[in-house]
């Protein structure tokens, strides 16, 4: 495998990918990689092609990953990838909670398998990273903003969801603390993005008011992932190069 070009390597669900945000480009991951000047003019110059304008980007994420994508397909993907990455973000574990949605014993259960999937995919990613390569994990945002308010959100009532994502990101932060990754915090940004400023379940990419960030009820839209990049750039600042690299 070769060294030579810097290479980002975005991994896991939908919150990395551009479909919901209105297209090539627009995800958060693309924006990371190459801000849109004429939507972000505050973040001109903020991103890892103006750094580096050799920079190579591979979008491996998908819609509707589960660890059980990463695991048997995103990582063999990864695997075959002929430039060490320089920087792999990822993006997991929201649809894997949501596959046990309103049964808090499943939940948990699931949380716990969704720690075992990163603790075993963080040591294989840091295993092919360039020199210096770093790894940002992202927590999962909560679309009712803490207020549990299924009913609005189209959903079954179900008391535990707000606490189960809580569990869900201290997990995730645990295991990326243990592996060395860095953390970026995408549900702390979002929160009072959702509910509290909108209808999460509309369907528009680029809705009018900018202080909704949701759209089909749990996907980042353009603002959105605008935010999800500003997560992602944020760990960068501080993250120390992975251990053993």
């Amino acid at each position: 495998m070769a060294d030579a070009a810097a290479h980002y390597v975005a991994l896991g669900d939908s919150i990395s990918i551009d479909d919901y945000s209105g297209g090539p480009g627009r995800g958060g991951a693309s924006l990371l990689f190459a801000n849109r000047d004429d939507d972000f003019p505050e973040w001109r110059g903020r991103d890892l092609r103006t750094a580096d304008p050799s920079t190579v980007f591979s979008l491996l994420a998908t819609d509707g990953a589960t660890t059980r994508t990463l695991l048997d397909t995103q990582l063999a993907r990864f695997a075959q990838l002929r430039v060490r990455p320089t920087l792999v973000t990822m993006s997991i574990g929201g649809n894997d909670l949501l596959g046990a949605y309103g049964d808090t014993a499943a939940a948990r259960q699931v949380i716990t398998r969704v720690q075992t999937a990163l603790a075993h995919a963080l040591p294989q990613i840091a295993g092919r990273l360039a020199p210096s390569g770093r790894i940002v994990v992202g927590t999962v945002y909560d679309p009712s903003d803490g207020t549990g308010d299924a009913a609005r959100l189209g959903l079954p009532p179900w008391a535990e969801a707000v606490a189960m994502i809580e569990e869900l990101n201290d997990g995730l932060r645990a295991v990326a603390a243990h592996h060395g990754a860095a953390v970026a915090e995408i549900a702390d940004l979002f929160h009072g993005h959702g509910l509290l400023a909108g209808d999460p379940a509309r369907r528009e990419p680029r809705p009018a008011g900018r202080g909704l960030w949701f759209c089909d009820l749990i996907e980042p839209n353009a603002w959105g992932a605008s935010a999800v990049r500003a997560a992602f750039w944020t760990a960068l600042q501080a993250v120390a190069p992975t251990p053993g690299q």
